[in-house]
């Protein structure tokens, strides 16, 4: 284990975790609560200039959105994928 220390604060809302020897993590489950955060998700970290912020995947469309175009499509890029192959195979 190593000695780095993660602090994490929210509105009242602090914890700590370490790191291991591989820079991984265990998101606390406070943290996992207050993000709404299940397995699987998508996470994204952000230094914002005072810390770094933690968001799910629809929080950061959410707040993409509100200043400029969604980082991620609404549809995914296999779904429009296999539109687009089966249009081509329905054109033979």
């Amino acid at each position: 284990m190593s000695d780095a220390v993660l602090e994490v604060t929210k509105k009242k809302l602090e914890t700590r975790t370490r790191l291991n020897e591989s820079g991984r993590l265990v998101l606390p489950k406070e943290i996992r609560d207050f993000l709404g955060a299940q397995p699987g998700d998508v996470l994204f970290f952000t230094e914002d200039g005072d810390g770094v912020r933690i968001e799910t995947q629809k929080q950061n469309s959410e707040n993409s959105s509100a200043h400029h175009e969604p980082c991620w499509p609404e549809i995914s890029m296999v779904d429009e994928l296999i539109a687009e192959r089966r249009e081509e195979f329905r054109k033979r």
